[in-house]
């Protein structure tokens, strides 16, 4: 699988595969979707990661590097949106994203990586413990806003 950040060409396979992700819908191609993905991919700290195989994305991720005062100003990474397609599941496309994620927050100088998962299989609980998370040193806390 072949891993780069996502480019302009890339919104409409990723969208595609985000349908998968949480039951999204596809949404309208309209100026403030295109705006928002102008917005996402100009901005420095903001990453969305693509895995393709035979030029069709089969996996992703978004990492953000977050500018901190803490920690010695070093800056820590979230994780939001892993994503793999259905028919691609199992075989290591996702580690693959979330290695590639790690090494970029390394370089980037991060001193954590936080990840947030809504989903309580034990599966994909022991799939992010495997690829070097835990859910034992902090506790997270979500706030939905309408």
């Amino acid at each position: 699988m072949e891993i780069r950040e996502a480019g302009n060409q890339d919104l409409r396979q990723l969208l595609e595969l985000y349908t998968q992700l949480h039951d999204n819908e596809m949404p309208s191609f309209d100026e403030e979707l295109e705006n928002i993905w102008s917005d996402i991919i100009s901005d420095r700290n903001h990453h969305v990661l693509v895995g393709f195989d035979n030029k069709q994305i089969i996996s992703s991720c978004v990492i953000v590097i977050i500018p901190n005062l803490t920690h010695k100003q070093r800056p820590y990474a979230l994780i939001e949106n892993v994503i793999t397609h259905v028919k691609y599941r199992n075989k290591g496309y996702a580690t693959q994203l979330l290695n590639y994620a790690r090494d970029l927050a390394k370089k980037e100088h991060c001193y954590k990586i936080m990840l947030l998962t809504g989903s309580k299989k034990e599966s994909t609980l022991h799939f992010y413990e495997g690829a070097g998370f835990n859910r034992n040193d902090k506790t997270a806390f979500i706030q939905w806003l309408e």
